[in-house]
């Protein structure tokens, strides 16, 4: 199991003010940085498809926000600032019912270094299969695609391929059969075969977003797990920025 803003996941989305925003605010404070719930609010206004999600900034939104998610979810710090979040004791995964959620909400918020951060609730996505994708700006070659096996694999293993923005369907799916772990997107174990044209947008646009928004320096989306319908679904995701 693993984690998958209420209601239905954020689908394309023709209107890219929320993005522009987030960015230009975060710069304005002098952010390099998005959080996880920022992140994901620009790649869903691109139309990535991304877990639902509320931040809670007290105990009351929390609890509203259980409401709304339903259970299961995860529940984890939101911030920009703290890395290893798991690591920390910052990330409660697979949280059944009320009691579990609020106990998570207290380890967390007693933490020195969770001060002051809001609270990130998620749903979680049932998927055994975890994937990458993301985008570098390179100095000599401009932005770049990165597509392969995620999750803890992607730094043990480093499954990966590439290719420079933009890049095209066929090539997207050409991506997909290039990484050494490709079967993994195959049916087996009662699984179904991932969603290969839904990668293969997901790659594209990522390489859009590189060609278009010039303040994005890196995209990182890790883990992109298939649900149990072998439909992709961003659960993390991480956006670097830069001034132009």
């Amino acid at each position: 199991m693993y984690m998958k803003d209420a209601g239905k996941r954020k689908k394309p989305d023709a209107h890219f003010t929320e993005q522009t925003d987030i960015i230009a605010n975060a710069l304005k404070e002098g952010r390099h940085i998005l959080s996880e719930h920022e992140s994901k609010r620009v790649l869903g206004a691109y139309g990535i498809p991304v877990t639902k999600e509320m931040e809670a900034h007290n105990r009351k939104s929390f609890k509203d926000a259980l409401i709304e998610i339903g259970f299961p979810l995860a529940v984890k710090v939101s911030s920009p600032h703290i890395s290893h979040k798991t690591e920390r004791g910052l990330v409660h995964v697979d949280i059944r019912n009320q009691r579990e959620a609020m106990a998570a909400y207290r380890k967390i918020t007693d933490k020195n270094e969770a001060e002051g951060f809001p609270v990130l609730v998620q749903e979680m996505v049932s998927g055994e299969r975890e994937l990458m994708i993301g985008l570098k700006r390179d100095l000599q070659f401009g932005p770049c695609v990165a597509f392969g096996l995620g999750g803890i694999f992607t730094e043990i293993f480093r499954d990966i391929c590439v290719r420079v923005a933009p890049v095209e369907k066929a090539e997207a799916l050409r991506m997909m059969r290039d990484f050494r772990a490709h079967k993994i997107l195959n049916a087996f174990r009662g699984m179904p075969g991932a969603d290969m044209d839904e990668l293969a947008r997901m790659i594209m646009v990522v390489g859009k977003i590189g060609l278009e928004e010039k303040r994005i320096m890196e995209v990182d989306i890790n883990p992109v797990i298939l649900d149990d319908d072998g439909k992709p679904v961003a659960v993390d995701a991480l956006i670097a920025l830069h001034e132009m």
